[in-house]
């Protein structure tokens, strides 16, 4: 029994380890990509397709089930990204010129060398539309390596990885924001930025509950969504609108918990009760309303959604997006897709970071962070090459031709393959010659 619950723990531990996120989206876009080449292939296409709504009279209210998915469940994922980012900004590794500049300059590096490849590759062409794919990094999936490699990388690398992938997710959602939107409606924007006028002003005057956020995001996701601009993005601007600061300040939590605990023993009928009386449960509910009142509704909203994110939404998204049928009618050869996006994530990822890094330093405009050598910018470069959410999200939006959008999702997969494999080993020797020398 002690073995059994041992390894029940070992399995929820690695199920909440971050490496496991990373994991879990390789294996549904795998799967994917065996479904799709399947006999059950012409279902698995189908299925995407389907309305997925109600009517009311003659108008159908609803989308088809690649678009719920696409369009509003990745708005869950891009509100948890906005989060992070305001959180990051604020308080974390982003905050302050000084641990920003170089992250955010590596993440600049590494959007605006793909980008060049792959329009270089393609310019002239109608697939140049497709620049901003390889100019993505998948948090997930590169973390997710990253935490596999353990301790023979250090945990400073780790950290300007996460950083730099965050700073990167920012600059895909202005890039998204600026570059792939069309036909836009002034009127419906008009009403997106007196939803985040109001948004702001419960922000100034102290509400705390999330619930009014919530509502008015919805409808901030309807403006949006009619205006012309992706509607995910509405999701990022309601990220930024959440309050940080708590309802109560922490500095006497501690002592009340103390008092509460105390009441709660005091309240005891008798030495051996088997259930609660009256008066302890009310305890019990006063000290959830406490803890609650402590935590910072932008911290709470994005645990709440952290789960829903790493193991529904994104492997969902994979699952009904990697899944590419590899033919003999698929046309690799069209335009510059496979090399712009191959060769932008496997060598304009690490060049770029690499580069400007290295002249941002020699320049004094920021320095590396302690215990990082140009070695292994060069390693997180390589594995930052892996862009497969962002990347797929990016294609739905640049392409509209099947046969383009085909060629751009296999073009990822190598190149995120590539960039995993070649980054991981590249650490390890690094990590092996390292090691030697000492």
């Amino acid at each position: 029994m002690p073995a059994r619950t041992s390894l029940a723990r070992v399995f929820l531990n690695f199920i909440k380890s971050e490496s496991f996120g990373g994991i879990f989206l390789f294996i549904s876009a795998l799967l994917a990509m065996v479904v799709a080449n399947s006999p059950w292939s012409a279902y698995y296409f189908e299925f995407w397709h389907m309305d997925f709504g109600f009517s009311l009279g003659e108008h159908f209210v609803g989308f088809s089930i690649h678009n719920w998915i696409n369009d509003v469940l990745m708005a869950l994922f891009f509100l948890m990204v906005g989060l992070e980012i305001k959180r990051e900004v604020l308080f974390g590794e982003l905050s302050g010129f000084k641990k920003a500049a170089f992250p955010a300059i590596a993440a600049l590096g590494g959007m605006i060398a793909p980008g060049l490849i792959y329009y270089g590759l393609n310019a002239g062409t109608d697939s140049y539309h497709g620049f901003g794919i390889p100019m993505a990094t998948d948090i997930a999936f590169a973390l997710g390596v990253i935490m596999l490699l353990g301790k023979r990388v250090p945990m400073a690398l780790k950290v300007f990885l996460v950083t730099l992938a965050v700073a990167d997710d920012l600059g895909a959602i202005v890039v998204i924001a600026i570059f792939y939107t069309s036909g836009l409606e002034f009127m419906w924007l008009l009403v997106a930025a007196l939803i985040v006028v109001i948004l702001i002003a419960l922000n100034k005057i102290g509400v705390k509950n999330l619930i009014p956020y919530l509502i008015l995001g919805i409808f901030l996701w309807f403006a949006v969504h009619h205006s012309g601009i992706h509607a995910t993005i509405a999701a990022v601007v309601l990220a930024f609108c959440i309050p940080i600061k708590p309802h109560k300040q922490n500095e006497n939590f501690s002592h009340l918990i103390k008092t509460l605990g105390e009441s709660f023993r005091l309240k005891s009928s008798q030495h051996n009760q088997a259930l609660l009386n009256q008066e302890q449960i009310h305890i019990l509910y006063a000290i959830k309303d406490e803890a609650k009142a402590i935590q910072s509704p932008l911290g709470r909203l994005e645990h709440m959604l952290q789960p829903w994110s790493a193991y529904f939404i994104m492997p969902l998204f994979a699952f009904a997006n990697a899944g590419v049928n590899i033919g003999s009618d698929i046309h690799f050869d069209t335009d510059h897709i496979l090399l712009g996006v191959i060769l932008g994530l496997v060598i304009g990822k690490p060049v770029g970071i690499f580069i400007i890094t290295f002249l941002c330093e020699k320049l004094g405009i920021a320095s590396r962070p302690q215990g990082i050598s140009w070695g292994h910018i060069l390693g997180a470069g390589m594995l930052a090459g892996i862009g497969f959410t962002m990347s797929m999200f990016v294609s739905n939006l640049a392409f509209s031709h099947p046969e383009s959008m085909e060629v751009s999702k296999v073009s990822i997969l190598l190149g995120s393959l590539i960039s995993g494999v070649i980054g991981v080993i590249y650490l390890m020797v690094l990590h092996a010659l390292k090691a030697k020398g000492n």
